[in-house]
């Protein structure tokens, strides 16, 4: 699921530049491939390539050749994990692959995935893109089983949700894999869209809620399952539909078949429009780069500003900075160069370039800027520090004015579905006005879309959208705060379940439960 990476409006700077400035993080990209005939390992691997803004801490690839199933997974991103000859390797007809951020469990080796359990009749592997809620009673179900007496305390221990679900998805003594999964699915609560395979079969799975992205696609020669479109169409799959919510899919040599284990409750993530997607991904029919262009549209009827020049944080913030400038007839500009090459880093810098902060991802063109009153469109504000750097390098590069413009409402509320949020302590929002953070960051004026408009810009309606970050209504009941936190099952540890290190209370996320 989705560790730490800084994302909050830069464009993912990283949070090796400064470990105290982390936003919002990416959710996970899933996806799997039934295509008996084609190189599925392959397949996979630029699928997840089209995925690796879902999560650059680790990816691993499954593929079974019918009689068993290899994995191999690593720390790092798509490219760095995978060659031609570990691809080469991986011989089969069906695969499941997974790029992984962290929202439940440490950003560990032990906690890549896909998941991996051997069954009373072969073998399953299986990925996860959202983040559960119920983790801590599905562990206990977990010790509770049949086989918690068999364990061995020496494995390495895995601390994640998709390890749980894995676990229990394995017991299925007296019923196939398809007919556990529909058993068991009812029983989490969170977000999750799954996608799994046992030696034969292909399965995905999507929350009652589909908060999270799951798409559908066929291949000349067999089937895809992915988080995002964008990886059906950098595999030439055709898109078939979205996995609807609270429906599980089963693909084999017999075809595809689908069955509800649960009654649909529309809950889209909104901030998957804002900017978890990629541009070029669709989403309940709709373009997520037309609802970004149609964001600053709005922005700029809303908050207009006397400006020479609109330009976009690249890359999250230039749709909607389109929008802007064609809204408001202000030219379009790119006044800040991005460096494309500044990923997730393990190398901690030193103090020095930490103080140059912001300008290892983003320098100013001074000769674009320089006497120019600007409208600086961005995705969100988190804590404010990106912001505030953005604008004092704006100014002594010559910026006369600088008019930030957000297009998304303040965040005033973590995520439990699946997007690392800060803390609420943390949130600028929760504390500031807009006009106090305008004046925190530094800027002439700042502008957030509203809510309304937001949801209005989606084509989706209010009631079918998850909105908690912004509004502080989660559309799925929260347990208690001792069961919720990103690390629920790493300590105190009170068991050991097969590599699973089983826990009852979690840290952190206390303050999200109390509402002023």
């Amino acid at each position: 699921m989705p560790s730490r990476q800084r994302k909050g409006g830069d464009g993912r700077l990283t949070a090796a530049l400064d470990p105290q400035d982390q936003g919002p993080q990416d959710a996970c990209g899933v996806f799997g491939v039934w295509a008996p005939g084609e190189d599925v390992a392959k397949l996979t691997y630029f699928g997840l390539y089209a995925l690796q803004h879902r999560g650059q801490e680790s990816a691993g690839i499954a593929v079974s050749n019918g009689r068993q199933i290899l994995v191999y997974k690593d720390m790092g991103l798509v490219s760095q994990v995978f060659d031609e000859s570990t691809l080469e390797s991986l011989k089969g007809h069906v695969a499941v692959g997974h790029a992984r951020y962290s929202t439940t469990g440490a950003s560990t080796w032990h906690n890549a995935q896909p998941t991996f359990h051997p069954t009373a009749t072969g073998s399953i592997a299986l990925a996860h893109n959202g983040n559960l809620i119920n983790t801590a009673d599905l562990a206990q179900m977990v010790e509770d089983g049949p086989d918690s007496g068999l364990l061995d305390l020496r494995m390495p221990v895995s601390s994640n949700d998709t390890s749980v679900v894995t676990q229990l998805l394995a017991h299925h003594p007296d019923q196939t894999v398809e007919e556990r999964a529909v058993e068991l699915l009812p029983l989490i609560q969170g977000a999750y869209s799954f996608i799994w395979m046992d030696e034969h079969t292909l399965y995905a799975a999507r929350d009652p809620q589909g908060i999270r992205p799951l798409v559908l696609g066929r291949l000349e020669r067999g089937w895809v399952v992915a988080s995002e479109t964008a990886a059906l169409d950098i595999v030439g799959a055709s898109f078939i539909r979205e996995i609807e919510p609270g429906e599980l899919v089963a693909i084999d040599e017999d075809g595809l078949r689908a069955q509800r284990f649960a009654e649909a409750a529309p809950k889209h993530c909104l901030f998957e429009f804002v900017y978890l997607a990629r541009p070029d991904t669709r989403i309940t029919g709709q373009r997520v780069h037309s609802v970004r262009v149609e964001i600053g549209r709005k922005l700029a009827r809303a908050f207009p500003a006397d400006a020479d020049l609109v330009i976009p944080v690249p890359e999250s913030g230039t749709p909607s900075a389109i929008g802007y400038a064609e809204e408001s007839g202000i030219p379009y500009g790119m006044g800040l160069v991005k460096n494309s090459y500044v990923g997730r880093t393990f190398i901690q810098p030193s103090q020095t370039i930490r103080q140059l902060g912001i300008r290892l991802k983003l320098n100013p063109l001074r000769d674009v800027i320089e006497g120019k009153r600007l409208v600086v469109v961005d995705d969100s504000i988190v804590r404010g520090n990106t912001q505030r750097a953005l604008v004092r390098m704006l100014r002594e590069a010559g910026a006369r004015e600088v008019h930030v413009r957000i297009s998304s409402p303040p965040v005033k509320w973590p995520c439990f579905y699946g997007i690392d949020f800060a803390t609420r302590a943390e949130l600028i929002a929760t504390g500031l006005s807009s006009d106090e953070i305008c004046t925190s960051i530094g800027a002439d004026s700042l502008g957030y879309i509203s809510l309304e408009d937001l949801v209005e810009a989606t084509n989706v309606p209010m009631d079918n959208l998850c909105r908690a970050c912004f509004d502080g209504v989660y559309p799925i009941e929260l347990p208690s705060a001792d069961k919720l936190g990103k690390g629920i099952l790493e300590s105190p540890v009170i068991t050991d379940v097969d590599g699973l290190a089983a826990s009852l209370t979690g840290v952190g996320a206390a303050d999200a439960l109390d509402r002023p």
